[in-house]
């Protein structure tokens, strides 16, 4: 075994662990361990606790799980675990490696008989209770391989002490963003006596991606909650390709395994020609003894650990956008001046014109025409420059919609870029909704997408890019792939790598994340973009849900939750959808020209809130006091929990008061948001606050301060 800590000791060469190499106190006690591996001339490496949370195991499997087009498993299941060639591996080396904030430890495998060597590296940022595995193939053999599915896998609670855990994981779809639910481990995972009959299980749970939607059925992330002792493990899949999670018994007991595309659900295979390397996807897990809430605030601090790479500053502007409930994807002159200074005057510090400034208004329906990225001619009076400037004279950044990815089928680039640059399967372009896919691998395809970008941001001084992505174009494409998922992750790489490649050359210039909502909102792509647009929910009285669940999938300072006030709303719905806003990025849209005096003052207050608290986004750590929230409760409550004060985003849908406790949560008790309007009921009591709300649709924005 060796000890993985802040010391980072290293074990000898038998694998053994010493008092001495856990290290201690003063009075010679030995320090907490935060993480322990074990292997030995007859094992492969495996992770047997993190942080001493005993919900992760204390009961071996390998780290590391790799199954060929050669060699599947070497006990036959349904399961990924017990790989034929994770089996046979063997420590070579381990080292440390220490960089500013972070322990690394890095452990080379091999294994004799295929010539794979396996790298591993598994990262620990100091102070966060989290640890990061990359794994890195190499084929040392003179023949090559071709990779079906690579794991890494962490032994959980033994399976005869399943009753009790729970399992969190979230559906996610187009408008029903975040739907989390917890539900017992043993109703997926059943007790079978497997010592009995001395093998192990071959069922298994899964939950798993389809095509290019990373986030499009089910977030790549969850938890363990353990309802006896308070453990908690959580866990994120750091890709937008294909992912898959899968849990798994033992005669040793459960199983976690996270992978990214696999051959029997993402048609995924990767040829190593002999000395070739392959990149895994990588993961992450978090761990805590004080529940769920805080496994999640592990995750949170290392999600921004992870964006930290990202040298791009930001400030986290107000941004105002013209699509929702708005111009929705028709911009002209005539619409978006009243808009622009209705936002300017609000307060807002982005403004984004968003989808159909590029389509000719005299051909209606644009979706399947877009590509090349021009001005359309005759949209704007004076030209599309003569709008941004009005951005800029009125003080306010100018941002702009694109789909990078898509060409329309009735676009003239459809017949201009190569055909490689576009998406292929049995030897035919791709075609979604009358759409085609680009490979931002091919060269002609980066040079395009380059020249657009360059040209917008050096022409008209666009600095915000909002990117979305609408179409799912399946398992991938088989261009330079030996599956199609393969090409698809290799695709999704080369995205990220181009949109860092915008940060180098424009550092000034900030990046949305959307894609239909929030249907590829992942880390891979999260950790180089700015924001996150959480939803196109239109209906401000379903978005509470979505709004306050998306912290528990990405930091609160990239969560751009729409508000929309509209002339029709009555003052507290106003307000409502505007508290929607306030809990994690603003993302303002709606004809703020239309809104009476007081809805407009509403706005103002808002973005005067937002501006003045957004600086705490940045290490707030978000907590669910009455539980993350199902899709039809008549409550939902977010939290956020700051230096020497907690804010609380409290929704009630109901028709009647709603009467409950925020348990824990004491101090003095203020409204940060609306101020001028008709109170609630608040006491600060020693179980926690009190809350009684008002009748019908009604939201707060609720600061307790001094909390003990």
């Amino acid at each position: 075994m060796t000890v993985f800590d802040e010391r980072v000791a290293l074990a000898d060469d038998a694998g053994d662990v010493s008092t001495a190499n856990r290290g201690g106190d003063e009075a010679g006690q030995p320090a907490p361990l935060l993480a322990e591996v074990h292997w030995s001339a007859e094992q492969p490496l495996s992770l047997v606790s993190l942080d001493g949370v005993g919900l992760l195991g204390r009961h071996g499997v390998p780290l590391v799980e790799v199954f060929t087009a050669r060699e599947q498993r070497a006990r036959t299941s349904q399961a990924y675990v017990r790989s034929a060639v994770g089996a046979r591996l063997r420590v070579k080396s381990i080292a440390a490696a220490d960089d500013p904030g972070v322990r690394r430890l890095i452990v080379d495998q091999h294994d004799e008989i295929s010539g794979l060597s396996v790298k591993t590296t598994l990262s620990r940022p100091v102070g966060i209770n989290a640890m990061r595995v990359e794994t890195l193939l190499c084929n040392t053999s003179d023949q090559p391989l071709t990779v079906t599915a690579i794991a890494t896998s962490f032994g959980i609670a033994r399976t005869e002490r399943l009753d009790g855990i729970l399992l969190g994981t979230a559906a996610s779809e187009w408008l029903g963003e975040n739907r989390w639910r917890e539900r017992p481990l043993a109703g997926v995972l059943p007790y079978l006596d497997l010592a009995l009959h001395d093998q192990d299980a071959r069922g298994h749970h899964s939950i798993t991606s389809h095509g290019g939607w990373s986030s499009g059925e089910h977030l790549p992330a969850g938890y363990l909650l353990d309802g006896r002792s308070g453990e908690a493990v959580a866990w994120q899949v750091e890709t937008s390709a294909g992912w898959h999670m899968d849990f798994s018994g033992t005669r040793e007991g459960a199983v976690l395994s996270l992978l990214g595309p696999a051959d029997l659900e993402h048609h995924f295979a990767h040829r190593l020609a002999p000395g070739a390397t392959f990149e895994a996807v990588p993961v992450a897990i978090a761990v805590s003894e004080y529940g769920r809430d805080d496994a999640l605030g592990q995750l949170t601090a290392y999600r921004r650990w992870l964006r930290d790479e990202d040298p791009r500053g930001d400030d986290l502007p107000v941004i105002y956008n013209d699509f929702m409930n708005t111009l929705m994807g028709q911009p002209t002159t005539e619409a978006l001046l009243p808009l622009i200074r209705e936002a300017a005057a609000a307060g807002a510090e982005v403004f984004c014109i968003d989808a159909g400034w590029f389509a000719d208004p005299e051909i209606g329906d644009w979706w399947d025409t877009i590509g090349e990225w021009t001005e359309a001619p005759g949209r704007f009076t004076g030209g599309l420059r003569a709008v941004i400037d009005e951005i800029h004279r009125l003080g306010m950044r100018s941002g702009i919609w694109l789909e990078p990815e898509i060409v329309g089928a009735r676009s003239p680039l459809a017949g201009e870029l190569p055909e490689e640059g576009f998406f292929q399967r049995f030897g035919q372009r791709v075609r979604e909704h009358d759409r085609y896919h680009l490979d931002l691998r091919h060269p002609a395809v980066r040079s395009h997408l380059d020249r657009v970008i360059d040209r917008l941001v050096a022409d008209l001084g666009v600095s915000y890019f909002k990117f979305d992505y609408n179409i799912n174009p399946g398992a991938g494409t088989e261009w330079r792939a030996a599956g199609a998922g393969d090409g698809l992750l290799a695709h999704t790489r080369a995205l990220r790598d181009w949109l860092a490649g915008i940060g180098e050359r424009h550092p000034q210039v900030l990046i949305e994340n959307c894609s239909s909502g929030a249907m590829r909102a992942d880390y891979s792509l999260l950790s180089v973009t700015h924001l996150q647009s959480t939803s196109d929910q239109q209906d401000f009285r379903l978005y509470p849900p979505i709004a306050a669940s998306a912290p528990a999938h990405v930091v609160p300072e990239q969560c751009g939750n729409w508000a929309y006030p509209a002339a029709d709303m009555t003052p507290e719905e106003t307000a409502f959808t505007l508290v929607t806003g306030l809990s994690g990025r603003l993302y303002l849209s709606g004809f703020l020209d239309e809104l009476s005096p007081a809805q407009r003052a509403l706005v103002h207050e808002a973005v005067a809130v937002h501006r003045r608290d957004r600086h705490l986004l940045r290490s707030a750590i978000p907590f669910w006091p009455l539980g993350l929230p199902a899709w039809n409760d008549p409550v939902v409550c977010l939290g956020l929990r700051h230096t020497d004060a907690t804010t609380l985003y409290i929704w009630d849908r109901g028709a009647d008061p709603a009467e409950l406790l925020i348990p824990g949560v004491r101090g003095t008790v203020s409204i940060s948001y609306p101020s001028h309007a008709p109170a609630w009921s608040m006491d600060s009591r020693p179980d926690g606050l009190a809350v009684r709300t008002l009748p019908g649709l009604t939201a707060r924005v609720i600061t307790v301060a001094g909390e003990i």
